[in-house]
């Protein structure tokens, strides 16, 4: 029997904080001491009619957080617990929620549908309860069913099928569901509530769809089902709808031939004359297609198959399609720069136009320029902004010999027009500037939009133009960003970007310590630019201005340890304020760093650098402990032996750092800085192993650490024991039966998930890594350690070389190990290698590489082997 909760559920919700409190226990201590029947209530509560709107809902959402969690163990568990529980008390809950989809309460009803979805994640995919698919279609095809069952009998059929996968239900069921959901959407079907609870559900269903859509009759039933619908006259209905068109774009492109014109012709009109959210969907449609057809683009020239198999969908429209989108660009905003993350007509327009200049290229061109020629002089600001904007929008896509006669005809306009009287004309103009410096700009390029001729009037624009409003100023920011870029690595030994740095340093400092905007991107993009001026500036003629900077910044971080902390917001403000200014740091040290003549500079100023880190360590905040992390490792790799004074004062920092599973990214990064800490003290960091190890080794066997941590766990593997040698041996152990687990756990990845396929290319590089250390640590006096483990290894290497999917870092990562096992064991891999033949084709493949870094790793294996095996 469920117990009697009514009233501790109207207590949890009371105004009264201490009434409040005292009914959250107990329904805390309840769940603690009882699940089952706590379950049990909770259902009981949310499918009676009697019972208060208000318990019923709280009843709703306590059941559904009794079954699933955020975080993965939390998850597991609550999964686990569902499954233990008594069949009889399972098949009631089921029971009610599946009754309650017929309430006369939305809440109770809405709820429903999403506990019966989670409860279907954890059983349908163990083949349990297999009778709510038969359940709930009939609920649609029982003649006195009302419409709030039907609506929210579809609701409950969409949330199923977001929550579990296609393989978990045989075709027929997808058949009659899907069968159901267009039924559902049919104009015989008069409540509209239904009909968009329908089109919700077929948006959840097609991935499920695969075989519907493969079928011609099938899928021109959905379709022209679907394209009926989008011209419902509710819009909440039409914009769903084209939400769905835009799924099927992206899952099913292939099958959409001979849709298209009946496609055009409804986002068109949408586009033109629907409400802004519908257009919105209509412009996202062709986004998806042309993300589709880029993509297609992509692999075909990854793979060299020479033809690209895509249907050119948006060459086919191109003549209709940009004129669409070009309207849309005149539909701005009054206030749109002012607002974070705002998303509107003429913004969604311009980036559909951005991505149908990548996929068709040249072509585009021809179609924008009288746009652009027409309205930028006109009166309206919105004119002039569509127009510059459209420009901004096709430079990434057109070759750079069609778009460099419009720069070097255009540049001069576009300089003047930073003089405009509307700040969104001279915003636009800004992001467009940045946009040619990033794609057109490059000081190696015979096309380059910039000269010694041009250059001077372009610093003179945006040094003045950064002192504008700060929507524009931030764009003069990204400007400048992608200019001083484009003269990295330039070939000579003086650089004509030379004269202007000290300029554009002091703007960019002045823009940082700007106080009229609330803002913090105008900082941070101020910070971020003075990162790549430091990162592409020539040393030899800016080692001054760069050491001045490093003592600027050394001041200002010095300054953010005295500000006056009140409350959380003051201390966000130093914290994001301390990130910047030790991300600069980190640039300056690692310029620094890479030529002899400038070294010394850091050794100079480690110590007092070094302080500052340590006091803003100290301050306890995760955002600066990241950035403060990766300043100290460029610091270690800067300082190499000399850091061994700093590293007792730094270590508890360190393994508060790699303690840090909440902020995975902090963890990750300071498994980063152990490798380049041992990289620059070597057998100097013997002492700290034992604790580095041991936590290392812990996070390795915590299931609630992110998995992008271990990959990184591994490769540290490797350093330590190259920094110590012989003296790995007593962690050989625990660590090799992780390898042993990690190469076994690359095999039951997903190939077919992107996201597995690249988590397994990391997770493979890390366990070489790990390897390649070790052999190389133990090689001159305890190589024989390593002879148990050497066929294991050659076997996962024969595994990986054998997968198709792997990317050549993973290859060249397992080339080096297949090199450092001969080099380590010498004769002995004579023996080992009997058995194994794969390295001869895989040698061979990588010799042949263009990658230099593969090819020279190949070589040098090679010869390691063919020591070995003449010897």
């Amino acid at each position: 029997m469920a117990m009697e909760i009514t009233q501790v559920l109207l207590a949890a919700q009371s105004a009264d904080g201490q009434i409040r409190t005292v009914a959250e226990e107990n329904l805390k201590q309840f769940q603690q001491h009882n699940p089952p029947l706590f379950i049990h209530s909770l259902s009981t509560e949310l499918s009676n009619e009697q019972k208060p709107p208000e318990s019923r809902r709280l009843a709703g959402i306590i059941l559904k957080n009794s079954l699933d969690a955020k975080d993965v163990v939390c998850r597991e568990e609550l999964t686990q617990r569902w499954v233990s529980v008594d069949l009889s008390i399972k098949s009631q809950v089921k029971e009610s929620l599946v009754q309650t989809l017929g309430s006369l309460v939305p809440e109770a009803r809405h709820t429903s549908c999403q506990v019966i979805a989670k409860i279907a994640s954890i059983e349908i995919p163990r083949r349990e309860w297999q009778e709510l698919i038969v359940k709930l279609l009939n609920n649609m095809t029982q003649p006195d069913s009302s419409a709030p069952l039907k609506q929210a009998t579809l609701e409950a059929l969409g949330y199923v099928c977001e929550e579990i996968s296609p393989e978990d239900l045989e075709q027929e069921q997808v058949n009659a569901v899907l069968t159901a959901v267009v039924q559902g959407m049919n104009q015989i079907e008069n409540n509209s509530e239904v009909r968009l609870a329908a089109v919700k559900a077929l948006y959840n269903a097609l991935d499920f769809a695969q075989a519907n859509f493969e079928n011609e009759t099938e899928r021109s039933f959905i379709m022209k089902v679907v394209c009926e619908i989008a011209m419902a006259k509710e819009p909440e209905i039409r914009q769903a709808t084209l939400e769905c068109l835009v799924s099927i774009a992206s899952t099913y492109y292939g099958y959409l031939e001979p849709y298209m014109q009946t496609l055009f012709t409804l986002t068109a009109n949408a586009v033109r004359r629907d409400e802004e959210p519908v257009a919105l969907q209509a412009i996202e449609f062709w986004s998806s297609i042309c993300d589709e057809e880029i993509h297609i683009q992509e692999e075909s020239e990854e793979y060299d198959t020479g033809n690209s198999p895509h249907s050119n969908f948006i060459n086919q429209a191109l003549p209709m399609l940009v004129p669409l989108m070009l309207e849309t660009l005149v539909k701005q905003e009054e206030d749109q720069d002012q607002e974070d993350g705002v998303w509107n007509l003429s913004m969604a327009g311009g980036t559909c136009l951005g991505l149908i200049a990548r996929t068709v290229g040249d072509a585009i061109v021809p179609l924008v320029m009288p746009f652009v020629e027409s309205n930028i002089t006109k009166g309206d600001w919105r004119c002039r902004e569509g127009a510059t904007f459209a420009f901004g929008s096709i430079l990434e896509g057109p070759s750079i010999e069609k778009l460099a006669p419009l720069i070097h005809s255009g540049l001069e306009f576009l300089l003047n027009v930073m003089k405009d009287q509307n700040s969104h004309v001279k915003d636009t103009t800004a992001w467009t500037l940045g946009r040619i410096f990033e794609f057109l700009h490059s000081a190696s390029s015979e096309y380059s939009v910039l000269t010694a001729a041009t250059l001077p009037r372009v610093m003179s624009v945006l040094l003045e133009s950064i002192r504008d409003v700060p929507n524009v100023a931030e764009k003069v920011c990204g400007a400048l960003y992608f200019l001083v870029q484009g003269y990295e690595g330039e070939d000579c030994s003086s650089s004509i970007l030379t004269p202007y740095l000290g300029d554009i340093v002091t703007a960019l400092l002045s823009t940082a310590d700007r106080v009229d905007t609330s803002n913090p991107r105008l900082r941070s993009s101020a910070y971020e630019t003075l990162n790549e001026l430091v990162r592409c500036s020539n040393l030899r003629e800016t080692s001054n201005m760069v050491m001045q900077l490093l003592m600027e910044i050394m001041n200002r971080l010095g300054k953010t340890l005295e500000l006056r902390i009140v409350s959380s917001d003051d201390r966000e403000e130093q914290s994001d304020l301390q990130a910047l200014l030790c991300g600069v740091l980190q640039v300056i040290i690692q310029k620094l760093s890479n030529s002899d003549e400038t070294s010394s500079i850091i050794n100079q100023y480690a110590d007092q650098m070094m302080v500052l880190f340590l006091q803003v360590f100290s301050c306890r905040s995760s955002t600066v402990h990241e950035e403060a992390m990766l300043a100290v490792g460029a610091l270690a790799y800067a300082t190499g032996p000399q850091f061994v004074k700093y590293i007792q004062e730094f270590y508890k920092y360190l393994e508060m750092g790699l303690q840090n599973f909440e902020e995975y990214q902090v963890c990750s990064i300071s498994v980063g800085v152990v490798g380049d800490i041992c990289r620059a003290l070597d057998d100097k960091i013997l002492p700290y192993c034992d604790g580095i190890m041991s936590q290392l080794l812990k996070n390795l066997s915590d299931p609630v650490l992110h998995r992008s941590v271990k990959h990184p766990i591994f490769s540290s593997f490797g350093d330590i024991a190259l920094a110590i040698g012989e003296h790995f041996e007593k962690y050989i152990p625990y660590v090799i039966p992780m390898l042993q687990g990690a190469a076994d756990h690359c095999s039951e990845l997903s190939p077919n998930d992107d996201d597995m396929q690249e988590y397994g290319n990391q997770l493979r590089r890390g366990i070489f890594e790990a390897y390649s250390g070790i052999l190389q640590g133990f090689k001159s006096s305890k190589a024989a350690l390593m002879l148990p483990h050497a066929n294991p290894l050659l076997k996962f290497i024969e595994t990986v070389v054998s997968d198709k999917y792997r990317d050549e870092e993973v290859t060249k990562a397992a080339v080096a190990v297949l090199g450092d096992l001969a080099d380590a064991l010498g004769p002995n891999t004579k023996v080992l290698l009997k058995d194994h033949s794969f390295h001869v084709d895989l040698l061979g493949e990588c010799i042949q590489s263009d990658n230099d870094q593969l090819k020279e790793t190949a070589v040098w294996t090679q010869g390691m082997i063919h020591r070995v095996l003449v010897s």
